[in-house]
């Protein structure tokens, strides 16, 4: 990974930066935060898991035949082996019928304790539902024509606790805030901003600096420990955090993309974007789509490589997620949201599933040991 440092000569605005560069190449090597991908690779499960659950729960009498589930696994993003073993998997979730009124199955519906936590995220979707709007209208804010593609938004939805069908049942709540439109030319739908709200243009950032602070905010920073920075890139780190902070909510149409006063925007943009999700994370995939709405330079994804004090890129479950350093201690948010308190309910729920079957496991080996009269 390079650091890009540079040396400035600064006006009283961003963007009057004069840059006098002085390239610096540093390499600095990835270094595993544990707790972390931990945050990331419990919820392996998780995502297709409440897809389950909320479709079954919308079926009459809380109860879906086994072929329906399949049918719908591409539309819900459901696990890609088999449907049925997944739901198996899980019996604290998930309970099995053989028939239903005489129709055959397999069956599936709701444990108890899932169709509780069911009713108990439905309470907590309503009563979050004006937060939920103002994240979505600032993700649009962010934006350079207060736009994005429907399938823009549908990539961010997990991650910003919108209800799976947002775009019939919480837009259209909410004219006054969003209009859904198709562009000349342009097959996809768009999901459009009505009215900007400058209540609601402060970045994280602004909102937790102290008047003192002015214009050169610095961003919270933490390393994983054994991470070591070189003297000159912790150099090029400090003045870095000095350089004027342009809000990702300002247009930054006038600066420059190949100096420092940039990437500082393009950095507060993704830690706008990153708070605005209930998990701050999301998959650097859901981000690659963004670079022409968000009006930023090609290969903007290198920041979170270039400041892993701010970012952190978990490797775990085939993807890259990046992971807003500042919100978690240890594997755990400091903050939760009502949504994220939920999740992490099932995620416990889910989680009992795999304790019962190891202790099946177990209990079978000690059968068969006392059978065989062999130890353990």
């Amino acid at each position: 990974m390079l650091c890009l440092g540079r040396r400035w000569l600064r006006g009283r605005l961003p963007f009057m930066a004069e840059q006098r560069a002085t390239l610096v190449n540093v390499k600095v090597k990835w270094v595993k935060d544990r707790p972390l991908d931990w945050a990331v690779s419990r919820e392996r499960h998780l995502r297709p898991a409440l897809h389950l659950v909320h479709l079954i729960s919308s079926q009459p009498r809380c109860r879906a035949a086994l072929r329906d589930l399949a049918s719908c696994r591409r539309q819900f993003a459901l696990p890609h082996d088999n449907i049925a073993a997944f739901l198996r998997r899980f019996p604290t979730v998930f309970r099995e019928s053989a028939d239903f009124g005489g129709m055959d199955g397999p069956w599936f519906s709701l444990s108890d304790d899932a169709l509780r936590l069911r009713r108990m995220e439905l309470g907590a979707l309503a009563d979050a539902e004006q937060d939920l709007v103002d994240r979505l209208r600032r993700l649009l804010m962010l934006t350079a024509d207060r736009s994005l593609p429907l399938h823009a938004v549908d990539h961010l939805r997990w991650d910003m606790g919108l209800p799976s069908d947002y775009h019939l049942s919480f837009v259209p709540r909410h004219p006054d805030f969003f209009e859904l439109v198709r562009r000349p030319g342009d097959e996809r739908i768009w999901l459009k901003l009505v009215s900007w709200d400058p209540r609601l243009a402060v970045s994280e950032l602004r909102k937790s600096a102290s008047s003192a602070d002015g214009d050169c905010l610095a961003f919270p920073v933490s390393f994983t420990r054994g991470f070591g920075l070189k003297k000159k890139c912790m150099a090029w780190l400090r003045e870095w955090q000095t350089l004027p902070y342009t809000s990702p909510y300002a247009d930054a149409s006038g600066l420059d993309s190949r100096t420092d006063v940039s990437e500082k925007r393009i950095v507060g943009v993704f830690h706008e974007l990153l708070h605005l999700t209930i998990a701050k994370k999301t998959g650097r995939r859901n981000v690659s789509n963004l670079r022409k709405p968000l009006g930023l330079p090609f290969k903007f994804t290198k920041v979170f490589e270039r400041h892993p004090g701010i970012f952190y890129l978990s490797q775990k479950l085939a993807i890259q997620t990046v992971v807003l350093r500042e919100a978690y201690g240890g594997s755990d948010l400091l903050i939760k949201h009502p949504l994220q308190e939920i999740r992490e309910k099932y995620l416990a729920l889910l989680m009992a599933s795999q304790q019962e079957r190891t202790k099946g496991d177990l209990k079978k080996e000690i059968e068969v040991a006392g059978h065989t009269g062999c130890e353990l």
